[in-house]
């Protein structure tokens, strides 16, 4: 697939958006999430921003049901061809999942570069993947998505006459070679994730060592995960104001308040019907959400779908079997909030969420304080007695417990902490009462 970049010898792709706005409204809600054929469009053109082309013009059709053949109507689909070639249209993407068979018959009829929501999406994620396993993610989503369509891609598919040592019939089509090729890569690709899989386990295991519990930033994309992650832990994870900036996890310490370490993972955003097979592949990067012990359910309360997108992240944590964990509603970009009931709304809506700004950093407080309820570690209440002239143990007890309560009158001084079990050995030979 031919990415749409901007290079010094290539122009940007000038870009033609085909929507479908079904009339039956139940449809309509089961296809586009409940919103305007509009607001579909113009996140599809928020992803053709990302991926670096230029949207020229768009079309929409409303139809009882999707046609067989060409998804849109075919005198329709004539009517915007001759539309694209007047605006010099180098890819037409429709804003739903195309059939091997439809993209066929519409690159006939349109004389150009034929893409679905699907394809773009891969697209994006080819160019933004940076680690190697990142890029094997996006390969094998790819391939899946290519294998079916592999024959538009040959036009010389005769057969191969058996050659000397392969004499008596012949050989496989072109097709059939790629086909095998292509199958034989998946494979290969799905034994190398399994080896970073299990890679992600035993780093998991050594984290467990520590107690520490995982809280995993989920969200729509652009919703600001990375942003407030950057805030939070010190990471300098690449943030931009572009759909899927961030693809790679990235886990950082987070240390509170109450002297309570917690690992934050920032994930891959989530969107409107994202790929299946996208899911599938970055099973290992979305294990990180899976084996967490809560999620931060990062939504920005500004945007005017805030609702539908915060919708749209719940189907996708569905698929993934992880809805029923607990959960940290974040309400970012409040400081963009133009009326305050809006975020009244939402934090009635959600009785433990917290509002922040992870531009301004207002919030955090609130932020910190509720995740050290919500992540509260086993920890055993220890009353100690320890000499003033032992300071190196007084400075390493405050650095590994929370203490609730000190005194320094005597010859000893007193503390009352909670103290993870991990960590009691270094104290028992002052432990007055547990």
């Amino acid at each position: 697939m031919k990415a749409l970049v901007t290079t010094a010898t290539q122009r940007t792709e000038r870009v033609f958006l085909i929507g479908v706005e079904m009339k039956s409204k139940t449809e309509l809600k089961n296809r586009k999430g409940g919103l305007p054929i509009e607001e579909t469009l113009n996140e599809l053109a928020q992803l053709v921003d990302t991926a670096g082309g230029v949207e020229v013009g768009r079309g929409v059709q409303r139809l009882e049901t999707p046609v067989a053949s060409t998804y849109i109507g075919t005198g329709k689909a004539g009517e915007m061809a001759e539309k694209c070639r007047e605006l010099k249209v180098d890819t037409v993407i429709f804003d739903d999942d195309l059939s091997p068979a439809q993209e066929r018959n519409l690159e006939r009829i349109f004389q150009c570069k034929i893409l679905d929501r699907t394809a773009l999406i891969l697209d994006i994620f080819a160019l933004r993947a940076r680690t190697r396993e990142g890029k094997m993610q996006v390969e094998l989503a790819l391939l899946q998505h290519l294998l079916p369509r592999l024959t538009r891609y040959w036009g010389h598919l005769s057969r191969q006459k058996g050659g000397i040592g392969l004499r008596g019939g012949e050989g496989e089509t072109q097709l059939e070679t790629d086909r095998r090729k292509v199958q034989e890569r998946i494979e290969k690709i799905t034994e190398e994730l399994k080896a970073v899989e299990k890679q992600r386990h035993t780093q998991r295991q050594g984290r467990k060592r520590n107690l520490w519990p995982l809280a995993s930033i989920v969200g729509y994309t652009n919703a600001g995960k990375s942003t407030l992650f950057n805030a939070l832990t010190g990471a300098e994870v690449l943030a931009e104001d572009k759909l899927f900036a961030t693809l790679d996890p990235t886990t950082r310490r987070l240390h509170l308040e109450t002297n309570q370490n917690v690992l934050l993972s920032d994930t891959v955003g989530f969107i409107r019907k994202l790929p299946h097979g996208l899911v599938a592949a970055f099973k290992a990067t979305l294990e990180e959400v899976v084996q967490a012990d809560l999620l931060l359910h990062v939504v920005d309360v500004s945007h005017p779908h805030a609702e539908e997108q915060t919708a749209a992240a719940n189907a996708v944590l569905d698929e993934m079997g992880v809805s029923g964990k607990p959960m940290l509603m974040v309400l970012n970009k409040i400081d963009q909030v133009d009326h305050p009931g809006r975020i009244e709304m939402f934090l009635q809506q959600y009785p433990h969420s917290v509002g922040v700004s992870a531009k301004t950093g207002e919030g955090f407080g609130a932020l910190r304080a509720e995740l050290s309820k919500v992540l509260k570690p086993i920890r055993l209440f220890v009353e100690l007695a320890i000499p003033h002239e032992a300071a190196p143990v007084i400075a390493r007890l405050h650095e590994l417990s929370q203490v609730v309560e000190r005194n320094f009158d005597g010859p000893q001084a007193h503390f009352k902490a909670r103290i993870p079990p991990h960590y009691l050995y270094e104290f028992e030979r002052y432990v007055i009462q547990e």
